[in-house]
């Protein structure tokens, strides 16, 4: 049976585990990430496929099953695109992460090319497009997951003249001086014109490929306005007062959305609600001892801003010695997959800015900082949100940043202090946040003095605004508002003289 949702992401949605010496496939333990939204999207269809890349030693494929069922999930299945580590080091660790995540970021002189195999790049591309035309029924809506599949669209297009294909990039999407330093810019953007939809985060992102668009194809703009809804117009480095919502491409129809992923408060409270996280938050604030807790959780890699938030805290420390003692700041950098060559700097920057601060400031009963290295469980991490006074989470760049979101969550509108970076997609969404410029010292400096000095009457009132714009404009509202524009999607085409003979008549 033909599938009428294919959905493309690197990712496989689910965990293999070995049981009587048979593989059993079941949902991924992780609950609250982009996967578990994807996955709700086949609730209202008869059959779907979701199509990943599974990495195989010669040994695995004799027994390679190419598609699998997820125990429990019966209304669609995983379609596998079969990659040796080879192929994988790459598509992925080298050519996604080495060349195309500093410029999406904006992070030029990070860039590279000399190692990319751009052949490669493109062939497993095809692969995805060849299995999502394979799967699709003729009227089934394909959507594609971010820059790993950049080239998908083209290849879909030229498989299946009509399908209808919508495109989500997670990342953010770099101003068109960034973004053409890629050698491979003219077939990226070829690619993506070939959508029915093409969607982003944040306004900003959008108008950047718009702009990337004009600047190398003849494109046309049909539909631009004002942003609407909830993100903030003007007066911050991301917000944006209008933006394209159509152009057309040789002679198609492109349509143009930006909104953001938004994040599941009624799981953090579930997880909030448990025994064992009760029990947590209690040892947690036991072991504070009185002293004030900030919290940054993410991940190892020069784009989040670690480094500038340690070295923000070693000068908090060296001009406040009152403060000596009576704070503890939890760090959780969680290391990079193996063979990600481009974060072992960044790793050991961190270690030693650590280590630094630790040594020169660190007593017998006191630790000023605590760091953590490999993933937290879901238990683990909201107690530290649930209890933490301050979240310091002040990305150079980030597409949007769901921790800031997860914790004004998990401190229901009440309390709590939110140090958000300017350059992150959910700046736009909360600006009663303490927005800061993480390349300014002063900027930084002054946020976290800020933070630990407001008032708990201050805190209440921008917590509340945040609090409820984040229910409000959850994963679910995400999730909707996507389904309503996909059942109306449809692949259309442009006439360009029509168009200018109706707008005569009019």
């Amino acid at each position: 049976m033909k599938s009428s949702l294919v959905i493309l992401y690197h990712r496989e949605p689910h965990d293999e585990i070995v049981k009587d010496g048979k593989i059993h496939y079941v949902p991924k333990k992780s609950p609250n990430g982009i996967i578990p939204t994807l996955k709700s999207f086949f609730a209202d269809v008869n059959q779907g496929t979701w199509i990943a890349w599974k990495q195989l030693n010669n040994k695995q494929k004799a027994d390679f099953e190419e598609r699998v069922n997820i125990e429990g999930e019966a209304n669609y299945n995983v379609r596998r695109i079969p990659l040796n580590a080879e192929q994988v080091k790459h598509f992925y660790h080298i050519t996604s992460k080495e060349a195309f995540w500093p410029i999406l970021h904006s992070f030029p002189y990070h860039f590279t090319s000399e190692t990319t195999e751009w052949e490669n790049f493109q062939n497993i591309n095809r692969l995805f497009a060849e299995a999502a035309c394979e799967e699709a029924a003729d009227d089934a809506l394909i959507w594609i997951h971010d820059y790993n599949l950049w080239l998908v669209p083209q290849y879909i297009r030229e498989l299946k003249p009509n399908a209808r294909i919508a495109f989500f990039h997670h990342t953010p999407f770099p101003s068109v001086d960034i973004f053409n330093i890629l050698p491979w810019r003219d077939a990226i953007s070829e690619s993506l014109l070939c959508c029915d939809i093409v969607g982003f985060h944040v306004p900003r992102y959008s108008e950047n490929f718009v702009n990337v668009a004009r600047s190398l194809k003849p494109v046309k703009i049909l539909k631009r306005g004002p942003v609407e809804g909830h993100m903030t117009r003007m007066g911050m480095a991301l917000a944006e007062p209008d933006m394209t919502t159509q152009l057309s491409y040789k002679g198609q129809i492109v349509n143009i959305d930006a909104f953001p992923v938004g994040t599941n408060p009624q799981h953090i409270l579930s997880i909030l609600a448990q025994p064992e996280t009760i029990t947590r938050i209690e040892q947690v604030k036991e072991e504070l001892q009185g002293k004030k807790l900030i919290i940054a959780a993410g991940r190892i890699d020069y784009v989040k801003g670690n480094e500038e938030k340690l070295e923000a805290y070693g000068r908090l420390l060296a001009r406040r010695p009152d403060l000596h003692g009576k704070l503890s700041f939890v760090m959780t950098c969680v290391q990079a997959a193996p063979g990600m060559r481009v974060y072992k700097t960044a790793q050991s920057t961190i270690e030693q800015l650590v280590g630094k601060i630790n040594g020169r400031y660190g007593k017998l009963d006191w630790m000023p900082i605590r760091l953590y290295t490999q993933p937290m469980s879901m238990t683990d991490l909201m107690a530290y949100y649930k209890v933490a006074d301050i979240c310091w989470t002040t990305p150079l760049r980030d597409g949007l940043n769901l921790v800031a979101k997860e914790y004004v969550v998990a401190h229901e509108g009440k309390d709590g202090v939110l140090v958000l970076s300017e350059f992150v997609g959910a700046a736009v969404e909360l600006p009663e946040a303490i927005l800061t410029n993480p390349y300014s010292l002063d900027g930084m400096d002054r946020a976290i003095e800020q933070a630990l000095v407001m008032s708990e009457d201050e805190q209440k009132k921008r917590m509340t605004k945040m609090y409820k714009t984040v229910t409000t404009y959850d994963v679910k509202y995400w999730a909707d508002r996507l389904l309503e524009q996909f059942k109306n999607l449809k692949h259309e085409t442009f006439d360009e003289k029509e168009a200018v003979l109706n707008s005569a008549a009019n």
